[in-house]
């Protein structure tokens, strides 16, 4: 039996030395992803910048719609307490319009 592993890994160091070609575009293969590798870690990263900073702007902007929201909200409830038959007639109005636009069809 030890001569089966002896002449085994005497073919294996045949085949190593003989196949240079192999060899070569082995390295050439592993040079390519090791490349393409540091070139997507680098646009990963890219990419990790560009969502975070989207996230926060848009919260930002959240924040700023929803603080506009709640101030046109407050001035539209004070002028309705101030003027009630306006608001009235204002809400009639747009019934009115509302009513005569779905009657169309």
């Amino acid at each position: 039996m030890a001569t089966a592993t002896k002449s085994k890994t005497s073919i294996d160091a045949k085949q190593e030395i003989e196949a240079p070609l192999t060899d070569k575009a082995t390295s050439a293969a592993h040079d390519a992803v090791d490349a393409l590798s540091s070139k997507a870690a680098v646009a990963e990263n890219g990419v990790r910048k560009g969502a975070s900073s989207s996230a926060e702007t848009l919260n930002e902007k959240q924040l700023a719609a929803r603080e506009k929201l709640a101030e046109c909200s407050s001035k539209t409830r004070q002028l309705a307490s101030e003027n009630p038959l306006a608001t009235a007639g204002l809400a009639f109005a747009a019934g009115m319009l509302v009513t005569a636009l779905f009657r169309r069809k």
